[in-house]
């Protein structure tokens, strides 16, 4: 959005369904991150019935208490200078645009969804090792707020691990990976990716704890 303006009717159908849930009884909260900041001198309020909130601790129906958080405040874990942050970006944004020619044409010739920036993020030394560190320290973080686990988002590299006591929990997102964190009726919690052979709302359950 800092770019230029990109809101096809798809979003509000999504809006409309958020708010939709929440002014029928479903608890509806909204944790802004770095690339929608400014909504952040929100938090605190509600909007049609949607709690905006900084982060929370979630309680799971097995009595787990885990941290929400949209993640960019452990960024200090990854130091790199402004100068790598925009050639990050700028690689990032060509990986995605590839990612889309690349998915277009596997689905050409019946290929499932596959993410070239999540294979990047694996492969390359640095960003592996920037990524074991993020999650260090989000799990050192879940220690100091005395909680089960926390969950976040920001890296968009969806995962479980345990790191002693703490579960670290990472939901991806919804362009890249196609994925997202669900709980059950105990109380366990589903990394799902909801596409499969290029047709959405098949969930493949990818890991659970």
């Amino acid at each position: 959005m800092h770019k230029r303006v990109y809101w096809p009717e798809s979003h509000n159908r999504v809006l409309r369904a958020l708010l939709k849930k929440s002014t029928s009884g479903v608890e509806v909260i909204y944790i802004p991150g770095n690339h929608d900041a400014n909504f952040r001198e929100f938090c605190g309020s509600e909007f049609g019935n949607v709690q905006i909130h900084e982060n929370m601790v979630h309680v799971t129906r097995d009595g787990r208490r885990m941290l929400v958080t949209h993640g960019d405040e452990l960024d200090f874990a990854v130091r790199y200078s402004r100068i790598n942050r925009i050639v990050g970006d700028i690689a990032y944004d060509l990986l995605m645009n590839a990612n889309r020619w690349l998915n277009r044409l596997r689905e050409h010739f019946g290929k499932p969804y596959w993410s070239l920036a999540r294979w990047a993020k694996s492969r390359v030394g640095k960003a592996a090792q920037a990524i074991e560190h993020y999650q260090k320290a989000a799990a050192h973080l879940a220690r100091q707020r005395q909680v089960n686990g926390i969950i976040c988002g920001h890296l968009h590299y969806p995962v479980i691990r345990q790191y002693g006591d703490v579960t670290y929990y990472n939901d991806g997102d919804w362009v890249e990976n196609c994925t997202a964190l669900l709980e059950d009726q105990q109380g366990k919690l589903h990394l799902v990716q909801a596409i499969h052979n290029g047709v959405p709302n098949q969930e493949i359950v990818l890991a659970a704890v």
